[in-house]
């Protein structure tokens, strides 16, 4: 994956409402959400949440797809992967597997056996 695509999706998830609208779109999986449950789960007026959905599109980081008279927002999971994957290839310098020790008190990643 390309360093400029990477920021262009960190940036976009950079905003407090966007990672928001991203997590809540996560959440829905494949059957994804229309801008109406997300404006009235997360209480963003229509105009905000279509600037947020517009700038995670222009990321790759969703996608909509018109069913009828409605617009459905999926997440474009294997871009969220490969954005993921950018960030932790290099894990351990490639010498161990990173495992996830994350409780209430450690929110780091640490390389197994170390």
């Amino acid at each position: 994956m390309e360093t400029q695509q990477v920021l262009k999706a960190l940036a976009a998830l950079a905003q407090a409402s966007r990672l928001q609208v991203f997590r809540s779109l996560v959440v829905a999986g494949p059957s994804g959400a229309t801008p109406g449950e997300l404006s009235d789960e997360l209480n963003l007026p229509n105009a905000t949440l279509s600037f947020h959905l517009k700038e995670l599109a222009n990321a790759g980081l969703i996608h909509q797809e018109r069913a009828g008279r409605n617009l459905i927002y999926r997440v474009e999971f294997a871009q969220m992967n490969r954005v993921v994957g950018y960030l932790s290839e290099n894990c351990c310098e490639g010498k161990a597997q990173c495992v996830d020790t994350a409780d209430a008190a450690d929110t780091a990643f640490k390389c197994e056996g170390a």
